[in-house]
């Protein structure tokens, strides 16, 4: 069962086994990020939570974020995401979102930051009052899923840089994995891994996830979970 966990008067995070999703109010509208991995009842868990009506916003479309998504008949994504979205059985209309867009839930004013390289479609949320930034599974100090279709190393390096950009307008941020909340540091450390691993510099060891052999290149603050490399497959 989900535990729903208030951070301060407007926002809950849910905790979902591995996976975290979170819960916005603002004045007029409240707004899932992600529905979690076993919740088909995430739109209930928010109308429990708070009386404002409920919209939902993926931050994108691997199976651990869409599995309340049947409740609504349609929500906020990345069109660049409606492939993975689609392979993963998901169902509704796709409200396209873009770089700079703004939702606004009423005197709480969200900004949609895409960052491809994860998934093709992953895109970050920047709550601007509250100088938060919710990053989905991008930034984390897990294990970042980079292997089989639709991961791209290089856009998800670029995607990093861009974040630093906003460095100035958000304190914390809200990871869908691993430890809650993190540092903005982490954005910088996460680079410098990634530009180790693709480049080949980073030592790796071959572990098994969800019956697929994969490349796990541990770092001290997160590690990178790819493909195996062509010599060893």
């Amino acid at each position: 069962m989900a535990d729903v966990i208030q951070i301060n008067d407007m926002t809950w995070r849910i905790e979902d086994g591995g996976v975290r999703f979170f819960l916005l109010a603002g004045k007029e509208k409240a707004l899932l990020i992600d529905s979690g991995m076993n919740t088909p009842n995430a739109k209930e868990i928010g109308e429990s939570t708070t009386k404002l009506p409920i919209m939902l916003l993926n931050t994108h479309a691997d199976p651990d974020h869409i599995s309340g998504n049947g409740s609504f008949e349609s929500f906020y994504m990345s069109p660049d995401e409606d492939e993975n979205y689609r392979a993963h059985g998901g169902t509704g209309s796709i409200l396209p979102v873009k770089d700079n867009e703004i939702i606004d839930l009423g005197n709480r004013t969200l900004k949609i930051i895409t960052i491809p390289g994860h998934t093709p479609g992953s895109i970050a949320v920047l709550d601007i009052n509250n100088r938060v930034l919710i990053g989905g599974d991008s930034i984390q100090d897990g294990n970042i899923f980079m292997f089989k279709e639709r991961r791209n190393m290089s856009r998800y390096i670029e995607s990093l840089k861009k974040l630093l950009l906003y460095r100035d307008e958000f304190d914390a941020i809200y990871p869908s994995h691993g430890s809650f909340p993190v540092g903005p540091e982490l954005i910088t450390k996460l680079i410098e891994g990634a530009e180790q691993t693709i480049a080949g510099r980073a030592e790796g060891k071959i572990v098994d996830v969800f019956g697929t052999t994969v490349m796990l290149y541990k770092f001290p603050y997160a590690g990178f979970l790819c493909d195996l490399p062509e010599n060893m497959k």
